[in-house]
């Protein structure tokens, strides 16, 4: 029985020096390793130093260390006004495994402050994903003093890169502009790619933060990146009071890398667009059937609608496959309607005049019609006749000398901007879930700055500066948290409302023509231009937008107005829009029996390829087409990478002298055979593999110099 103590200290002692392995990390001799197979990332805890960095990324077995022999940060923040990072003296407290909803597996490392940090713990998650060189990380700050800590500056990945700036690429503005030399991204850099032409690899750097408050940077200080929320620096600076007592959680980031590639398009079209589709969680793939054919009445209509004219347009749009018919601005009303002068909005009452037997009358017809109804509403704006606006003037946004203000634009006269950390949120979500549940809403656009302006330039012309409002502290504490708060709502109202398609515009987002990841997680659609000019070069600005943002968006989410049904080259133009959501304008009641047949016909076509190949939520760029411009042919493919059984492709003729071009399409199973079938009339053209189609290709002929094609690609 002696002997008995001697045995269970040996078993401890033997625990304590094996490797601790969950999935795919493990704790070793003090290092975290991530590793999937896919990409391999040793973080080195120095018992000495108290020191928590990264010391290498490899790309799957490769031996390129993306990891420069020069110390990495692993993250850095200011707390009060100092900086610090994973080189400061950081207590090890503990880790455990980690995990999402989306397949992501990793692990959560507790750090405890020590100095001038003393009273600050941080938990950092890493999470990987099955087959995929990502790794995706956050960070949660919890306050266990008794000071506030005045978080700000924040990069949540901070690594010295073994990619040198002089022969890097950075691709930016949605992966689509090449830059050279030190670069700090905005509100329209969700991803960035540095790429290291002569040794062809390269690592992709995703920001999951909401609109403006989005910073991803190359080279501030040597070959370093650093992803995270905007400096003090900057505008829009982020910041983050966190009180005794209290946690706050990050926005996540993630990195993907590469090896043994020309460029960055593999890493765009394969990894990233898979991460995104399969893992981060963004609304579209949570609905089962997604809109193929929507209808809007802004263009020409404006303001000008009543319920006979939506009955007019609803009986029109049917005979054309509409399937979402969408009433713009104009429905509305406040409480005291002789005072709306400047936009009727804030108490989102319907107006008797224009609707005498109000929505659900309306909305009843357009659903017998075999279409989903929807409204537009400005989500974050009051008129001075409202009376929500009269009875709680605490819940608007105050400018720098402490005045109500409007944030969205310069000429709306009498109009106010609401904060939404107030309460709100909660009034607004109650206006959307009674237009729900008594009305039958399905689809809602919703529109207006809450806390940029796209329209704007005085930055300072921003966010909150009240010092009384709950849940915000301060100006720059505002622009994170009214985020926040939004999509936080939109997860509400599609708790309530599972099969509400929520539509962001841009301006809600925060600057012109924005989509951010933020956006996709949480709402359906962003509303991303208004487009007017009429065909050829209409069509051109809707090619041309879906192509800029597509790379790193998914297309299905890419909401781009204002194409007219009454085009004078209506095909033309709606082809061009199936690159993303397809949505037309203008006034189906001047459309001749035939145009509105050809349109039933494309409505028709459109709804059995999504059901043949769920190709909304795919989209790449067509082999040896660029950007579409004036003079030349562009083009786009929506292959279903995971099944390879199919898609879609779409190939334009814009003004170019050539009559034919040749087609090649990626992405298929190179062994495997298919047929290449004309659009709507289902006429074969051609059968070829796979590894043919991508290698030899086929000719695409057009008379006309504005026309568009559309091809089915069927695995046989």
């Amino acid at each position: 029985m002696k002997k008995l103590p001697i045995l269970i200290a040996a078993y401890f002692l033997i625990l304590s020096n094996i490797s601790f392995a969950q999935s795919n990390y493990t704790w070793q001799d003090d290092n975290l390793i991530l590793n999937n197979g896919a990409i391999k990332r040793t973080i080195e805890y120095n018992r000495d130093n108290q020191t928590f960095v990264t010391s290498s990324i490899f790309h799957e077995n490769n031996d390129r260390n993306f990891i420069s022999s020069q110390p990495s940060m692993e993250f850095s923040f200011d707390i009060n006004g100092v900086k610090f990072s994973g080189q400061n003296k950081w207590e090890f407290v503990k880790h455990v495994g980690a995990s999402d909803s989306k397949q992501g597996e990793g692990v959560t490392i507790t750090l405890k402050g020590t100095g001038e940090l003393e009273g600050l713990e941080i938990d950092i998650t890493y999470l990987l994903y099955p087959g995929l060189p990502v790794i995706r990380k956050f960070i949660t700050f919890r306050n266990t003093g008794n000071i506030e800590f005045k978080l700000e500056s924040l990069d949540i990945e901070n690594l010295r890169v073994s990619p040198n700036f002089v022969h890097s690429w950075i691709y930016a503005n949605y992966a689509r502009q090449k830059r050279l030399g030190t670069f700090v991204g905005d509100w329209d850099d969700p991803l960035v790619v540095v790429h290291d032409y002569p040794n062809r690899l390269g690592i992709a750097l995703g920001n999951e933060a909401p609109g403006v408050t989005k910073r991803t940077a190359f080279h501030t200080n040597y070959n370093d990146i650093s992803i995270g929320l905007t400096h003090t620096d900057q505008n829009y600076a982020f910041r983050k009071w966190i009180v005794p007592g209290e946690a706050w959680t990050s926005p996540k980031v993630f990195i993907a890398t590469y090896d043994h590639s020309p460029d960055a398009s593999n890493v765009i079209n394969g990894t990233v667009n898979d991460f995104t589709r399969k893992h981060m969680g963004i609304r579209l793939m949570e609905i089962e059937e997604k809109p193929i054919f929507v209808y809007n009445t802004w263009n020409p209509f404006r303001h000008n609608i009543t319920e006979e004219l939506i009955r007019e347009l609803t009986d029109a749009a049917a005979a054309c496959g509409i399937e979402e018919f969408i009433i713009d601005d104009g429905w509305q009303r406040n409480f005291i309607p002789e005072k709306d002068r400047g936009g009727p909005v804030g108490d989102w009452m319907i107006n008797e005049t224009k609707f005498p037997n109000g929505m659900s009358p309306v909305f009843d017809y357009l659903k017998e019609k075999g279409m989903k109804p929807g409204l537009w509403m400005s989500i974050g704006s009051a008129h001075e006749s409202a009376k929500v606006y009269a009875d709680h003037k605490e819940w608007f946004v105050k400018d720098k000398g402490g005045n109500l203000a409007n944030l969205h634009t310069d000429w709306e006269v009498g109009m106010v901007t609401s904060c939404f950390s107030t309460d709100w949120p909660d009034y607004i979500k109650s206006k959307l879930i009674d237009l729900v549940k008594n009305n039958g809403l399905e689809y809602t656009k919703l529109d207006f700055a809450i806390v940029t302006s796209a329209y704007v330039v005085d930055p300072e012309r921003s966010g909150c500066y009240a010092t009384d409002h709950p849940y915000h502290k301060d100006h720059n504490e505002s622009f994170l948290n009214n985020y926040q708060r939004i999509l936080t709502m939109f997860d509400e109202l599609h708790s309530e409302a599972p099969d509400l398609f929520i539509d962001c515009t841009f301006e809600t987002v925060g600057k012109l023509q924005t989509i951010d990841y933020a956006t996709v997680k949480h709402a359906e659609g962003d509303w991303l231009s208004n487009f007017e000019e009429p065909s050829p070069f209409g069509a051109l600005r809707v090619r041309n937008m879906a192509w800029w943002r597509t790379p790193v968006m998914p297309a299905g989410a890419c909401v781009i107005g204002n194409l007219a049904l009454d085009s004078k080259d209506l095909e033309f133009d709606l082809l061009s829009t199936v690159g993303t959501l397809p949505i037309m304008l203008g006034d189906p009641r001047k459309l001749s029996e035939d145009e509105k047949n050809m349109l039933n016909s494309w409505s028709t076509w459109l709804r059995e390829m999504q059901g043949n190949y769920n190709y909304m939520v795919y989209r790449q760029d067509l082999p040896c087409f660029g950007e579409p411009t004036e003079g030349s042919w562009d083009g786009w493919a929506r292959i279903n990478t995971d099944s390879q059984e199919g898609g879609i492709i779409g190939v334009f003729r814009q003004g170019a002298v050539e009559g034919s071009r040749l087609v090649t399409i990626n992405w298929l199973a190179a062994d495997q055979k298919y047929a290449v079938i004309n659009a709507v009339d289902g006429k074969v053209l051609l059968e070829m593999t796979g590894d043919q189609l991508k290698n030899e290709g086929f000719e695409v002929s057009m008379e006309r110099k504005y026309q568009g094609k559309l091809f089915e690609i069927r695995r046989m």
